[in-house]
């Protein structure tokens, strides 16, 4: 018998809303939740680690959440930790399902079989991005213009080390509207804000970007926002406001400049 990840009563893969938005705006976020299914139990770590960001984007979804509402643009959400399966890395990654994460070894994801593995592939990774790819396709077939949106936050210390930058603006082969976008949050210049840094999209280290953005020809920015600057209300709601801005300037930039 296969082995069934989640029981019938827990959470769906994905959380939406605003499906029906007017704005070309689509809003995801690939590491939205810590929660772990029941069946794994902590994946054998102590409650303190399942509140860092190995486990989840803090304040990353609570974020897209105020944007979406702003911008009234539909939202996708991943709704398990990312120790469970990475929902951003493709599942032929090893990294997909990690050991071991900013050096603590994940004991629940060592030794998987098959039929674990591909559990968690069939009922967490697969029914998101095919609700993305869902939504994607239904704008397409509507002939609705689609601007992708990955929203990520994080960490401020990375390894010891303090990162200065306030927030970044990712991207991969196609810097049209990232491009815009990090101009606009650049405007404010109490900010710093990175390009392509401390990371970079990737087919090797990312998934969502290079498959619902890239392959499909759409302008699209992935944005990290420095956790502690959005781990309580009140810098959530600034963060929002501040990229849902940048978002419509880079938007009346890209139309203007024929970029489309």
């Amino acid at each position: 018998m296969p082995f069934q990840l989640l029981a019938a009563d827990e959470p769906a893969p994905f959380l939406e809303a605003g499906e029906r938005g007017r704005s070309p705006f689509v809003i995801v976020v690939d590491h939205a939740s810590r929660r772990i299914p029941r069946r794994l139990g902590s994946l054998g770590l102590p409650p303190s680690e399942l509140q860092r960001h190995i486990a989840w984007d803090i304040g990353a979804l609570a974020v897209a959440r105020r944007v979406a509402a702003a911008l009234d643009a539909p939202l996708v959400a991943q709704n398990y930790s990312r120790l469970v399966i990475d929902c951003n890395r493709d599942p032929k990654v090893a990294a997909s399902i990690p050991r071991s994460s900013e050096s603590v070894e994940i004991p629940g994801n060592i030794g998987l079989s098959d039929d674990e593995a591909a559990a968690r592939r069939d009922e967490i990774f697969a029914p998101y991005h095919h609700r993305v790819s869902a939504l994607l396709d239904a704008r397409l077939a509507a002939n609705r213009p689609t601007i992708l949106v990955a929203q990520h936050t994080m960490t401020h210390i990375f390894h010891g080390a303090r990162r200065e930058m306030h927030a970044a603006v990712l991207y991969n082969r196609d810097r049209r509207f990232a491009g815009l976008t990090l101009d606009a949050l650049r405007r404010d210049a109490s900010l710093l804000i990175a390009d392509n840094e401390p990371y970079f999209v990737s087919d090797e280290t990312d998934y969502t970007i290079p498959h619902h953005g890239e392959a499909r020809g759409l302008p699209h920015v992935e944005i990290e926002i420095r956790q502690d600057l959005v781990s309580g209300e009140s810098g959530q709601a600034e963060w929002a406001e501040r990229i849902a801005r940048a978002l419509e300037e880079a938007e009346r930039a890209f139309l203007q400049n024929g970029l489309s």
